[in-house]
């Protein structure tokens, strides 16, 4: 099948390819909810040596840049309580941590998690973190533009392999919120 988006030799529906996914992202695959169905969404097989977004839309189509969103673990503190969360903005732009995200999670201060807590608690690898299959009851804050899109690249819960999602479906993601201005540049 070819890609909606980007120069990849393969895409498959992501239901058919849950072997290459880690645990909680093919739960999450496995237990789809939504008005976008499961097989719209693509897996795409890449070289984990291209996963970081420069090197990755040099070798796999730059008009990629426009089109990729990063997923990023940030905890939010308040009174000796932290918040754990994602937030999923495009590549081009970055997370608001001290303003739009620490004002949603009713923090008094936001930061991104630190990489062992980020991969500990989603069971996802480093520089591979998708929105897909995060734990129940985090927030998933998700900026409008990534929204807007009709596919959107992002992380397959692996460095190696990436998702081409429909972008309303990020929406319907459990715990999604979509915010104006989460991604700045």
């Amino acid at each position: 099948m070819r890609a909606p988006i980007g120069h990849f030799d393969d895409a498959r529906p992501v239901p058919a390819c849950l072997d290459e996914l880690t645990g909680p992202v093919a739960d999450a695959v496995r237990h789809w909810q939504g008005s976008v169905p499961a097989d719209q969404i693509l897996y795409v097989d890449t070289d984990p040596e291209w996963a970081d977004t420069a090197t990755f839309v040099e070798h796999y189509g730059r008009d990629l840049l426009e089109r990729s969103a990063n997923c990023v673990v940030v905890a939010g503190k308040r009174g000796g309580e932290t918040t754990l969360a994602a937030s999923v903005v495009l590549s081009t732009t970055r997370v608001d941590v001290n303003g739009v995200v620490r004002r949603q999670l009713g923090a008094r201060k936001a930061s991104f998690a630190a990489m062992d807590t980020a991969t500990g608690e989603t069971g996802m690898e480093y520089g591979g973190i998708t929105p897909l299959g995060l734990p129940g009851g985090w927030p998933v804050l998700v900026d409008a533009a990534v929204v807007d899109l009709p596919y959107v690249l992002v992380g397959s819960g692996r460095r190696r392999g990436k998702l081409l999602v429909p972008g309303k479906a990020f929406a319907e993601l459990p715990g999604a919120v979509v915010l104006e201005g989460l991604g700045v540049a």
